[in-house]
């Protein structure tokens, strides 16, 4: 059953779409194997951290008592390396050669580095009148308490993430499913990028573009093409649908005659949620679903289909992960702009930085087709539907592709 058989906002197909994610589930993989992934368990620290009293720069430890009764030189009784067991003074009046990242020594309370003493026959003259208790130690607990979170749930994994995994001995890490997605071009025009086209053909471009766009986010995806065959579109999406979660098509959603994808989709019980969106470019965009395969139908031009997915399939796929999917980034127009359409329009601007505001320029293009133009891009500014002439200096959201 239809949901929407007219035109709709994009506030309200963002909304719809926003409506319609899923939970993939949880994996547990490889914490060296989990950059960019979405974390989804506590991590907390298994011991304090640091796990002890650790010497911070290389020097002599010594008692800190015994500094402040007026003694500047002291014998050298061992050397505590990093990785060795703990030592003790001996002799307070002593010191002891500590390594960067070593246990503190038993007995001492301060390191004096090696750049304000000068040793000389295992005796070291202290140059400086003045320290302070635990000076130059990272005492023992001061970041994190055993027990405590370290990282919380829905955090995406950075390189920072990674290296806490490691402190706290977590190799293997629950994490969100990413779903299984399908590309898929149709069209007879198109021939692969390895091939020579005739004058009538293009080669593939939108796949490409769209896995690139997916893989920003860690994410694989599986590029098919179908012919602009009925019986043969309708027999493959039937396999696709029973295997992906997701199928992203570029093209076949217009009104030619050969745009069958949305025909075969109603055919196959798909329930279609919405076509066309007053958008432009991106005009003709379907969005439906069947069971928990979700359907992303872009339109065949290039910048279309690039807009849309980040529109559109970036939010709801951060959503379904558990991650904030709002886009509250905004940009300064960078020169006045008329656009008489009343649809909302995602205008090419390139970013400069320009007296600390985020200023988004024009490049004209020429039209949803000119996928050159992306290229001397940075991003996409969002005008709104209910005006036509944009001054320079007012602000609107911006979609970054380009960081």
């Amino acid at each position: 059953m239809d949901k929407k058989t007219s035109l709709i906002t994009v506030s309200e197909a963002l909304r719809i779409v926003l409506g319609q994610t899923e939970d993939f589930g949880i994996e547990e993989v490889d914490f060296n194997l989990s950059l960019g992934r979405v974390l989804k368990e506590s991590i907390k620290a298994d011991r304090d951290l640091p796990p002890f009293d650790r010497v911070s720069m290389d020097g002599i430890a010594l008692n800190s008592k015994i500094f402040n009764s007026g003694q500047r030189e002291y014998h050298i009784e061992n050397i505590q390396p990093a990785g060795s067991k703990q030592l003790s003074l001996e002799n307070e009046a002593n010191c002891i050669e500590a390594m960067t990242g070593g246990i503190l020594p038993k007995g001492t309370d301060a390191v004096i580095p090696y750049e304000l003493i000068s040793l000389e026959n295992s005796v070291a003259k202290v140059k400086i009148d003045e320290i302070r208790y635990f000076q130059n130690i990272h005492k023992k607990g001061l970041d994190r308490k055993q027990g405590e979170e370290l990282i919380p749930i829905n955090t995406k994994i950075s390189s920072a993430e990674i290296g806490v995994l490691a402190t706290v001995g977590k190799n293997k890490v629950k994490v969100a499913r990413n779903p299984k997605i399908a590309i898929i071009s149709t069209g007879d025009e198109l021939v692969n990028v390895d091939q020579t086209p005739e004058p009538y053909q293009i080669r593939k471009s939108n796949v490409h573009t769209l896995s690139a766009l997916l893989q920003n986010e860690n994410l694989e995806a599986s590029i098919f093409h179908i012919t602009d065959n009925k019986a043969l579109l309708k027999s493959q999406i039937t396999h696709l649908l029973n295997v992906f979660d997701v199928l992203m098509f570029s093209g076949a959603v217009s009104k030619g005659k050969f745009d069958f994808l949305p025909e075969v989709l109603d055919e196959l019980g798909v329930e279609k949620y919405f076509h066309k969106v007053k958008q432009r470019p991106g005009k003709p965009f379907w969005f439906g679903k069947k069971n928990k395969a979700t359907i992303f139908a872009f339109p065949g031009n290039p910048v279309s289909t690039f807009v849309s997915c980040l529109k559109y399939f970036m939010p709801w796929y951060l959503k379904s992960q558990g991650l904030d999917y709002t886009n509250r980034d905004h940009a300064f127009l960078g020169d006045d702009v008329t656009f008489k359409p009343e649809l909302t329009y995602f205008l090419q601007v390139k970013i400069n930085n320009e007296e600390g505001r985020m200023m988004a320029n024009p490049v004209s293009g020429n039209g949803s087709g000119d996928l050159a133009n992306l290229t001397l891009n940075d991003a996409f500014l969002e005008l709104p539907a209910d005006k036509d002439l944009f001054k320079k200096g007012e602000i609107f959201p911006i979609i970054q592709y380009r960081h």
